[in-house]
């Protein structure tokens, strides 16, 4: 269906903005870019792809961005790091409008393939209360205990896809993205995830010589963090593969939040003194992804390690801060 359009929602974003690129890269010819936000705030924009600035939460917009479409890669939500998350939920929650939207404009415009991007968030939180936690399989979703506001919306939206498939024969892909990270995202402003408000904050005691570094939490809680060129493989392998229930995509790199401070402190050559607020949002206590079963579909899982991503991420926010402060206009 080369004569169809690959559509990719939420491409201003930072997840889309990679994911365009990739399909640049693989030489598909007929790519929409499709996100709420006007185009000169987007991460990454190319000329030779359509650009449309659309609020898909209506319905009339999803139509005209499914239109000759083959393909549908569904990122666009309401999100951002944890902070954003736990006091914006109904935020959060509006982003099913957007999901059941695209799905009914899918199947009424005969796209192909429809995949959607879902996140850890879904998982049970009895699974999470440990910072050495066991790796969440697939089937630890249920009984459904999700992040409250966003983790139900991203839940609730797996099953519309999986209603979507069996009542109207479309074809649906879905991966639980575990924590992405890398160059060309949000690094400043309040929706800003882990890395990279860790980035910016030690460029921040770098710059003002103030050598200390507040972390959300006691800096004990666990996750894993994929790097955004692991996650745009494990995206374009899914939708290419047989897979048919959700299906996890992260790295299963255990890290505490201290560690990844010790991390981002070597790249940048640099100790600080830790001031730890224990009254800021900071999630779960534990969660990491198991790849049992990417491994066994694809015969693949996301390997780029934490320390050479962050080193990658370290520079680019380094690169942007410091064009901000020479009054240059960034995206954050």
């Amino acid at each position: 269906m080369t004569d169809k359009y690959s559509v990719v929602t939420g491409a201003g974003g930072f997840i889309g903005g990679h994911l365009v690129a990739a399909l640049r890269d693989r030489g598909v010819k007929r790519i929409r870019a499709v996100d709420i936000k006007p185009q000169d705030v987007w991460y990454q924009r190319f000329d030779d792809v359509e650009n449309l600035s659309l609020d898909l939460k209506d319905k009339t917009a999803c139509m005209q961005t499914c239109e000759d479409a083959g393909d549908v890669y569904q990122l666009a939500a309401d999100m951002g790091g944890m902070g954003f998350i736990e006091n914006n939920k109904a935020l959060c929650m509006l982003s099913v409008l957007t999901n059941t939207h695209m799905l009914q404009a899918a199947q009424v415009k005969g796209v192909r393939r429809f995949f959607y991007s879902s996140s850890a968030c879904v998982y049970n939180a009895d699974k999470q209360r440990d910072e050495d936690v066991v790796a969440l399989k697939e089937e630890d979703a249920y009984p459904a205990m999700p992040e409250d506001g966003y983790g139900w919306e991203k839940l609730f939206s797996e099953r519309m896809c999986r209603h979507f498939r069996e009542d109207f024969g479309l074809h649906t892909r879905v991966a639980r993205f575990h924590n992405v990270y890398g160059p060309h995202g949000t690094w400043d402003g309040g929706r800003e995830k882990a890395p990279a408000a860790l980035c910016r904050k030690v460029i921040q005691a770098c710059d003002t010589g103030r050598h200390r570094i507040e972390i959300w939490g006691d800096g004990k809680q666990t996750r894993s963090f994929m790097y955004i060129d692991d996650c745009v493989e494990g995206i374009l392998k899914i939708m290419d593969s047989d897979i048919l229930e959700p299906i996890n995509l992260g790295s299963n790199e255990l890290v505490t939040i201290n560690g990844l401070v010790d991390i981002v402190e070597r790249v940048a050559g640099i100790e600080l003194e830790r001031d730890y607020k224990l009254d800021a949002p900071k999630g779960v206590n534990g969660r990491n992804s198991d790849n049992t079963r990417i491994q066994q579909c694809l015969g693949w899982e996301p390997g780029i390690s934490l320390a050479d991503g962050m080193a990658k991420t370290y520079a680019w926010i380094l690169e942007q801060f410091n064009a901000r402060k020479a009054g240059n206009k960034v995206a954050v």
